[in-house]
């Protein structure tokens, strides 16, 4: 059911809806631009523009979980616990052009967090490469072996850290499980079927991109070999420059990715890294977090 957002006439002017009437959808538009063809409860039907419609659900629940109402009353920046630097700078990949990319996470103040508003899951600053989890969401994307956020907890390169997130920081390892290996596995081989067919269609793929996820295997192999997550590159830098800069052929950088697949099998075999993250350590470290603001 939709519900209308401004009083709405039929095309032949006939007796025109007010704003909070509501209809069932007969047809849908089939293209952008067109209107939906709406019956309303006294039994007439005509066409309404998408514009002026709005889901009953969306309706309903007005500014409840709208995040934007917190967003725009505070300065949930002003609550960042931890910042950091990441991506190329950090794995010393970086060139005269490079950006500077800041990722950590906020703890919002209590009474935000219990609100009817709920705060963003994240802060995002594109034009400054600056991304900030909420505490909870950071935790989440951990404990599912997020490359990104795993990076986050060890960057050698720390920009901001309150106690409580040096606290954290002191049981990372909580983090680091089995689960390395399908998560960086999915996205690596699903990356690589993406380019190897638009290759074959005779389109362009970004070597760049290919660097990466080689750089994500390395990173893989030593998570669970060595029980850390390295972000410098070290003896791979020099190959994986040749990469980004287009002087490896496509069919060398394919097979290297293929050989560390095989470093990784054998890497899972011989780990021992529990099957699981530990989500009762992970757990008592929000609840301690989620008190320590409320005692704010």
């Amino acid at each position: 059911m939709l519900v209308l957002t401004e009083e709405t006439a039929p095309g032949d002017g006939g007796h025109a809806r007010p704003r909070g009437a509501c209809g069932i959808v007969i047809k849908a538009p089939e293209a952008d631009g067109e209107p939906y063809r709406v019956r309303f409860p006294d039994g007439a039907a005509f066409n309404v523009p998408a514009s002026v419609v709005e889901p009953l659900k969306h309706y309903q629940n007005g500014l409840i979980g709208d995040t934007s109402v917190i967003e725009e009353a505070y300065d949930l920046r002003a609550h960042v616990i931890y910042d950091c630097l990441v991506g190329s700078k950090a794995y010393g990949l970086d060139h005269d052009g490079s950006d500077t990319d800041r990722r950590g996470f906020y703890l919002p103040p209590a009474e935000l967090h219990w609100s009817l508003f709920g705060v963003p899951g994240q802060l995002e600053d594109p034009v400054n490469d600056r991304c900030y989890w909420e505490l909870e969401k950071f935790l989440q994307l951990a404990l599912k072996a997020n490359p990104n956020v795993l990076e986050c907890l060890y960057s050698p390169k720390i920009i901001h850290s309150t106690p409580l997130a040096d606290a954290l920081i002191a049981q990372r390892e909580i983090f680091l499980s089995k689960m390395i290996y399908q998560t960086y596995n999915r996205y690596v081989m699903s990356q690589f079927k993406t380019m190897n067919r638009k290759l074959e269609q005779g389109e362009q793929v970004k070597p760049k991109h290919a660097m990466h996820l080689i750089r994500l295997m390395l990173s893989g192999i030593t998570i669970l070999t060595d029980g850390f997550v390295p972000l410098a590159v070290d003896e791979h830098r020099e190959r994986l420059l040749a990469i980004r800069d287009g002087l490896i052929p496509w069919s060398e950088a394919d097979a290297w990715r293929l050989a560390l697949h095989a470093e990784f099998d054998a890497a899972f075999e011989a780990t021992s890294l529990p099957e699981k993250p530990d989500y009762a350590a992970a757990n008592a470290f929000l609840v301690r977090a989620r008190r320590w603001a409320s005692e704010q």
